[in-house]
């Protein structure tokens, strides 16, 4: 037994589980990839926590880079491919512009992508322009910050995630503005990329992106640059938490270009689709869940769309309790679940974000985990997370 405290400031006694639930008791036999669906699981890093890790610089420019601990990163690399799933790297999971800055992203994104070749893996990485100080700048620089990552990504042989830019969001007058920057990567890429639709609550400094912070204005600006640009963009990565309005763009893509959920509150059906088709998905909440979500999809590869639901719609209460508001700390809790399964041997991020979120919040992240049987060892577990607790003065 152990006692978790609440939001009210009470603790209650929770039993945990003695045994893992029978899906997560190793990798499938043949890690092969799902078949049905293109599934990426956005990965968080693993921070070196005897250096000092960025703290205080928001993972921009300027101050310490984050110090990583590679070989546990790039082992949690290797743990997703084992399930047959792809590796996105170096995007918002990876605390990209919240303790990550350009710098790390850089050389985490060669190894990773190094790591990718050695192991037959799949992986795909954020391209941005962090490594432009915050405030405005003119489109020029914003293509050049765009076109150096760019450059990177394709060179290791990775695909390239256009993402999101604040710095492209502070400068753009109006849709007129993306049209051009990302027409102009476009023309340029050597293949197919995945755009990014990053919603203000995941970051706030995104809002009224593609010109407007009407999202129907905007889901018009995001298609017109698909539409004008065949054959250069593979799919779009929609993170809008917003179920009717991914399908509805969902359904207006053009013929062979994928939507890539990342709505994280609503990805089982998403997932699962309707007569009219369905979403793949590029999600930061099955870093955690990826021996169950490659157990779910795969149950979708032989038509078992009940199966799937069946084991995935149980994880939602997790995620939603991880992506709550303000969505953006979500990256703690995947973290202090990483620590809890034995994935790394502590419980420290990259510019201190493990401070992000309050202890009821963790508290209740390790029951809806532990319920889930997503602890390969749920003795070590229910250990660590006592000592997180014992640590800020509750006695477990």
């Amino acid at each position: 037994m152990i006692r978790l405290p609440d939001e009210n400031g009470a603790l209650r006694t929770y039993r945990p589980r003695a045994e893992p639930a029978d899906a997560v008791l190793g990798p499938p036999a043949a890690a092969r990839p799902p078949s049905s669906r293109t599934v990426f699981a956005a990965a968080h890093v693993v921070a070196d926590r005897f250096r000092a890790n960025a703290e205080g610089t928001g993972g921009e420019t300027g101050g310490r880079s984050a110090a990583l601990d590679w070989d546990a990163t790039l082992a949690f690399r290797r743990h997703l491919w084992s399930y047959g799933l792809c590796v996105a790297e170096a995007m918002d999971t990876a605390q990209r512009g919240m303790g990550l800055d350009w710098r790390a992203a850089a050389e985490l994104i060669e190894r990773s992508a190094a790591e990718a070749r050695a192991v037959g893996g799949r992986i795909a990485c954020g391209v941005g322009t962090d490594q432009l100080p915050p405030g405005t700048h003119d489109l020029t620089a914003v293509r050049g910050a765009y076109e150096e990552q760019a450059e990177l990504v394709e060179k290791c042989g990775a695909q390239p995630v256009l993402m999101a830019s604040r710095a492209l969001a502070a400068t753009a007058r109006g849709p007129g503005d993306y049209l051009d920057v990302y027409g102009h990567l476009l023309r340029q890429t050597a293949r197919p990329v995945v755009l990014h639709w990053l919603g203000s609550m995941f970051d706030p400094a995104l809002e009224g992106y593609w010109g407007s912070s009407d999202l129907d204005t905007a889901t018009e600006t995001f298609l017109r640059i698909i539409e004008e640009h065949p054959g250069k963009v593979d799919g779009v990565k929609v993170s809008l938490l917003d179920a009717e309005r991914e399908v509805v763009l969902r359904r207006r893509l053009p013929e062979g270009v994928r939507c890539y959920t990342g709505d994280d509150f609503n990805y089982p059906g998403l997932v699962a689709g309707d007569e009219l088709g369905h979403s793949d998905a590029l999600l930061g909440v099955f870093d955690p869940l990826a021996p169950l979500a490659a157990d779910a999809v795969r149950r979708l590869d032989t038509g078992d769309t009940e199966g799937f639901r069946a084991v995935l719609d149980p994880t939602v209460a997790l995620s939603r309790h991880l992506f709550r508001a303000p969505t953006r700390f979500y990256k703690t809790g995947v973290v202090l679940l990483a620590w809890l399964a034995g994935h790394q041997d502590h419980f420290v991020m990259a510019g201190g974000m493990q401070s992000a979120r309050s202890l009821p919040h963790l508290a209740r992240a390790y029951e809806l985990a532990d319920g889930l049987g997503l602890f390969p060892d749920p003795g070590l577990a229910e250990g660590r997370m006592r000592r997180l607790l014992e640590v800020q003065g509750v006695e477990a």
